[in-house]
């Protein structure tokens, strides 16, 4: 029974993994044009989880796994941070026999579960004849899926890292920015106070570009990601290097959360694993820290430095969207809506090159989207390159091509 019957048929929206601003300028952009073009559009609630948990039952409430969205409701919501429809990091594919829902658990009770065709149900319960997913390359893995499917699926591009292969943009990553340079710049008072190394680590699991243009944009001295293991003598000197240039006495270091030194491996603040299977990342920033104190009479004539550790976190992704992430989501609901239009579907909407264009959505499960190392990260001085910047996108080093 199709919760909506409209002559064009019922868009749905769902936002998955970590939250970051933007998300509410896309569901408003993605509603406002599709209303005015006749469509309905329902939003499902935290993300992949509101499908999964959804009992498809007229009289049962559904109220925690769906909304129907008008202009009302979005133009609340849709110059602020965060989601309104909420996220999680369920993956339908392997649903664990303690997360299946009450009501389907006599028939799916193995260790992982594939809830696909629960989700395909759903969506023909709700009357969903298009569904555009927002996330990073897990979320949008399972869209790739549904896809495979036969589901009309068009993909937004989000996470602060920057990651999702295929543009040179997503959602979040510009503020992500914005806050690191500021609150780094703000940090440096106290580092110039007490004359010690400033250690911060940011997110990035795989890919280190929130590190690396905070670090071009002159927030820090150096940086360490995960796409090059890095050696801590080495940091360690620079870093004192750059101190005693300094006439306030301070050097600073952004720390991806993925970096791992030469010989280690990721830290993870614990073993236990997401839907997508990974482990919750945390401490290098304290390691490097620890590291570096340790180190530091090496190279200071046997005097120790002490050093300020900042874990920057959900700081960097929280609150208001800055400019870039206020227009590009709107671009993005609306090229959404241009090829709905046209019935084209399985794509991925990007920006490649400064403009906005698509791709097919199986590039989100092709490929990873890293730094290149050899031509934008320079290993020796732990720091990125500055050259080479003719034709480069608006983020220097964010594009596939290299």
């Amino acid at each position: 029974m199709a919760i909506v019957n409209t002559s064009k048929g019922a868009i749905g929206i769902l936002t998955g993994g970590g939250d970051v601003p933007g998300l509410n300028p896309a569901i408003r952009a993605v509603t406002i044009r599709a209303i005015r073009e006749g469509y309905h559009v329902i939003g499902v609630r935290r993300g992949w989880a509101g499908l999964v948990d959804m009992v498809r039952e007229k009289d049962c409430d559904n109220s925690d796994n769906f909304q129907v969205l008008t202009e009302e409701v979005v133009n609340r919501a849709g110059r602020t941070g965060g989601t309104f429809l909420h996220s999680s990091r369920t993956n339908p594919g392997k649903v664990s026999r303690a997360s299946v829902p009450p009501h389907l658990r006599d028939t799916y009770a193995a260790e992982k579960n594939d809830l696909t065709p629960e989700i395909m149900k759903n969506l023909a319960w709700l009357g969903i004849d298009f569904l555009i997913p927002i996330g990073g390359d897990d979320t949008l893995s399972y869209g790739v899926r549904l896809y495979q499917e036969g589901v009309k699926v068009i993909a937004i591009p989000k996470t602060m890292d920057n990651d999702v292969p295929g543009t040179d943009y997503c959602i979040g990553f510009s503020t992500a920015v914005t806050r690191t340079i500021q609150m780094t710049n703000d940090l440096r008072t106290s580092a110039g106070s007490h004359e010690r190394f400033l250690v911060l680590e940011v997110f990035g699991r795989y890919a280190g570009f929130t590190a690396m243009l905070p670090t071009m944009a002159g927030a820090a001295n150096r940086c360490v990601i995960p796409e090059y293991k890095f050696d801590i003598e080495r940091l360690t000197e620079l870093l004192v290097f750059d101190r005693r240039k300094n006439p306030s006495r301070y050097s600073v270091v952004l720390v991806s959360e993925g970096a791992m030194f030469v010989g280690g491996e990721m830290v993870f603040e614990r073993e236990t694993t997401d839907a997508f299977g990974h482990k919750k990342l945390g401490g290098i920033g304290d390691l490097v820290s620890e590291k570096l104190k340790e180190l530091s009479p090496k190279f200071n004539n046997g005097k120790m430095i002490d050093t300020i550790n900042q874990k920057l976190g959900y700081l960097v992704r929280c609150g208001d969207p800055d400019a870039i992430d206020s227009i590009v989501p709107m671009a993005y609901g609306n090229l959404a809506l241009d090829l709905l239009l046209k019935n084209v579907h399985g794509r991925l909407v990007v920006l490649k090159n400064g403009r906005y264009d698509n791709m097919p959505i199986d590039v989100v499960t092709s490929s990873k989207k890293i730094v290149n190392v050899n031509e934008h990260y320079n290993s020796e001085r732990l720091r990125p390159h500055y050259k080479s910047f003719e034709m480069k996108p608006l983020f220097i080093m964010t594009s596939d091509r290299g």
